[in-house]
């Protein structure tokens, strides 16, 4: 019973970085693109392109900082030293975010363009380095399958936790997250900056806290550090694994239905639902991550625990799919019946948020099997150097439907403009679902042969502790 104890106590000093995480990053997802568009009234041409140029740098950055993190020998472990580097940058960054140095309107164009595209690039490089490090510590600090579960349980509150501070604290804050008028306008831009400072300051703070109680690096592998392959080679093993390949399929998809969500439903409340209150929108995404909270632990941990991660994830990805599509449908005067059909897409979202981590892991399991020493890291840069793609895929299609719909700037909303943001509700989501289902479909490691990795990783780590 104590050791049950201690684990749960490891897993949430642990989790508590799932706040600063979350927190950070679905701020960016939420905000970022309304506020750019809406209130400083970049045209949508340039944000695209401004997003096109930060995943095409992340696609460097974040393999580099993955495989720089595998290398890494110090007193505090490979990891830890990243992420008391980051998490200061990381939330002054999140205040510059809403910070443009010019005017907003349409005379600054450029110069607010350019600004945007240097601070999303330096929010992504502090962020990639604090968030893949803190993940990276899951699947070495929790080794078993019953430690991963009961880690993952654990975590998975606090990440519901820093997903309420991304989607509902900004509406203590922002009265209308899309304002029409140039003084509403100009209210947004200081409400904006003011959600930022305590952003930063939860940020920092719940960062502090996780680096000085999460678990250290496990004695056993603070040797690997010397195994750990060149860069280029770091990528080619990655790419080599089988089950790596179709899991990325799969997570691309996910997480493009991740990003463009949140992204568009700031714009989708105001123009297909009718609302302006931002604390009814923030209630959208709200009761989604609160009915995850919930669904995770009712269905999906149980589910997992019966038909293994690659049934339950076929399954969620499906269920995801259906509960979408009533956005197809929702319209003015609907509020409380958007409210319980954003609460049910929480159903299918759950699964996801619960499994993925658990996939990623199995699969560094096998890779530590094949080459004798765990990459957390190096999985983790190239696994987000393929998820650059997701947001690439996100704003080339948020782009060509707006300018089609004559929506290059925020400006008088058509029934184009309607159409448009319900076909990218559900119809791209879907698609990108429907790949997923079929790539996880193909996933290899399941069933017996997950069970010989398994029972392998455990031999290894006694022969590791057996030399120390």
């Amino acid at each position: 019973m104590k050791n049950e104890s201690h684990s749960i106590k490891g897993a949430a000093s642990y989790a508590t970085g799932q706040i600063a995480d979350q927190a950070a990053y679905q701020s960016f997802t939420f905000l970022v693109f309304t506020f750019y568009f809406a209130v400083v009234q970049l045209n949508i041409t340039l944000i695209t392109i401004g997003f096109i140029i930060w995943a095409v740098w992340n696609s460097f950055n974040d393999p580099m900082l993955g495989y720089l993190s595998d290398r890494t020998h110090t007193r505090f472990g490979r990891r830890m030293p990243y992420i008391m580097i980051a998490i200061i940058p990381l939330g002054i960054v999140l205040f510059l975010l809403f910070t443009p140095p010019l005017p907003i309107g349409a005379a600054n164009q450029i110069g607010n363009f350019i600004y945007f595209l240097i601070i999303i690039i330096v929010f992504e490089f502090f962020y990639t380095m604090y968030s893949l490090n803190a993940t990276s510590l899951f699947p070495e600090t929790f080794i078993s399958k019953k430690e991963r579960t009961m880690a993952n349980n654990v975590r998975q509150v606090f990440l519901i936790l820093g997903l309420i501070v991304a989607f509902i604290l900004p509406s203590a804050f922002i009265a209308n997250y899309a304002p029409d008028t140039p003084a509403e306008k100009v209210t947004a831009l200081g409400e904006y900056q003011i959600f930022g400072i305590v952003l930063a300051i939860i940020v920092i703070v719940v960062g502090g806290i996780f680096i000085k109680f999460t678990p250290r690096e496990k004695v056993e592998f603070k040797e690997d550090y010397k195994k750990a392959p060149s860069f280029f080679n770091s990528i080619k093993l990655c790419v080599k694994s089988k089950s790596f390949m179709w899991y990325i399929p799969a997570e691309i998809a996910n997480w493009f239905v991740y990003g463009i969500l949140p992204t568009l439903v700031p714009l989708y409340a105001k123009v297909v639902l009718g609302m302006e209150d931002a604390t009814m929108i923030s209630l959208l995404l709200g009761s989604t991550f609160i009915a995850s909270a919930i669904f995770i632990t009712i269905i999906w941990k149980p589910v997992v625990r019966k038909i293994g991660n690659r049934k339950a994830w076929m399954i969620s990805m499906t269920t995801w799919i259906f509960t979408l599509l009533p956005l197809m449908f929702l319209g003015p005067n609907m509020e409380i019946i958007a409210i319980i059909v954003f609460f049910f897409i929480g159903l299918g979202l759950s699964g996801s948020l619960y499994i993925i981590d658990l996939i990623i892991s199995d699969i560094v399991d096998e890779d530590e099997v094949n080459t004798g020493t765990r990459r957390e890291a190096g999985y983790y840069g190239v696994n987000a150097f393929f998820l650059r793609l997701a947001i690439i895929i996100v704003f080339i299609s948020i782009g060509p439907v707006f300018i089609i719909a004559d929506w290059e700037v925020f400006t008088t909303v058509s029934s184009a403009v309607e159409i448009g943001l319900r076909t990218l509700m559900f119809v791209y989501p879907a698609v990108a679902l429907v790949i997923g289902i079929l790539a996880v479909y193909k996933y290899p490691l399941d069933g017996e042969k997950l069970i010989k990795v398994r029972e392998e990783v455990q031999r290894l780590h006694e022969e590791k502790k057996s030399k120390i």
